[in-house]
């Protein structure tokens, strides 16, 4: 059943995609200032802050020549292609637009549209969008309590950093845990099958580790009623990790995972403090349900994007969102 799910929704997404593409774009860049004027049935406060974290561009800037006109994107990575396309069709088709499609782990040297980006130091110049968000922002909806699951940590995922290294050597065979990873042959250390993410929900303490940047898991493990345990994150994403609080929206984890048994220990004794974190988790994970919002605040970091790079000239109202940044 869950394969057939995933197929719908596969096939969901790209036929909606299609459907934009086939459309007249003049009919999109129509609906902008429609759009824009939702800003007033908002908070401005939350909209400036979401906007000035995506986009934390604050002076003029000059878009290379190797830029993307917007009528031209590539579309060799297709799911980057179209979750860009679907809110640049807004403006104009020569307005260009730097990006770079995929796992994004430095800052780019001019400002461009990424998927991910470090989190520490200056990272203006990597603009968040939400790119890739069919593999990224499958939220599931968990039914079992908390209290009703397993008492153990579970992880799955490829061997192919020193973190997960780290994690699947030293916990394996323990007791309180559930861990392997995927990749490699059987015979290999380790080695375990693939568990569902519904699978995975069936424990109390699901680890979310990253891999080449973010951890693809983090949105369903925090939007469940388990408990999310992890390393500091040191990449971000639209899902805005960067901002996530240790001991209030997940369980920090040392890199080496020494503390792992230490704290699964402390949460079965204090299961409230638990489920406090796990509420605290999912409301962070309800910002990114109002697709309304969603597009408007897209919308509004390729605004900021186009105005400060000089290619549109940025109605006051709008501009004032982040005069102040």
């Amino acid at each position: 059943m869950l394969e057939i799910e995933r197929a719908a929704r596969r096939l969901h997404y790209y036929f909606q995609n299609i459907g934009r593409d086939a459309l007249p774009q003049l009919f999109f860049r129509k609906q902008l200032a429609n759009v824009l004027n939702e800003i007033e049935r908002r908070d401005i406060v939350d909209i400036a802050r979401r906007l000035n974290h995506y986009n934390k561009l604050s002076r003029p800037q000059v878009v290379p020549e190797t830029a993307s006109a917007v009528g031209r994107i590539p579309m060799r990575k297709s799911r980057y292609y179209y979750d860009l396309k679907e809110h640049a069709r807004y403006f104009p088709r020569h307005f260009k637009v730097m990006h770079i499609f995929g796992d994004v782990t430095v800052v780019p040297d001019v400002p461009a549209v990424v998927k991910s980006r470090p989190i520490s130091g200056d990272n203006s110049n990597a603009v968040l969008m939400k790119l890739d968000k069919y593999r990224h922002f499958q939220i599931l909806h968990d039914k079992t309590r908390f209290e009703d699951k397993i008492p153990k940590a579970v992880w799955r995922g490829g061997g192919h950093n020193p973190k997960r290294i780290a994690l699947v050597d030293g916990f394996h065979s323990h007791p309180l845990c559930d861990v392997g990873r995927t990749s490699g042959t059987n015979d290999d250390l380790g080695r375990k099958g693939f568990l569902t993410p519904v699978e995975q929900m069936s424990y109390r303490y699901l680890l979310s580790i990253e891999g080449v940047d973010v951890a693809t898991n983090l949105k369903w493990v925090m939007a469940s009623n388990s408990l999310c345990m992890m390393p500091k994150p040191t990449f971000e994403t639209w899902f805005m990790e960067g901002l996530l609080q240790p001991g209030v929206h997940y369980v920090q984890l040392r890199d080496d995972f020494a503390d792992l048994e230490d704290k699964i220990v402390h949460y079965e004794r204090h299961q409230d403090e638990a489920r406090e974190i796990i509420r605290n988790a999912n409301a962070h994970v309800r910002q990114f349900a109002d697709k309304r919002l969603e597009r408007l605040l897209s919308l509004l970091v390729l605004y900021k994007y186009f105005a400060l790079s000089g290619q549109m000239d940025a109605d006051a109202n709008i501009a004032s969102l982040w005069a102040a940044n």
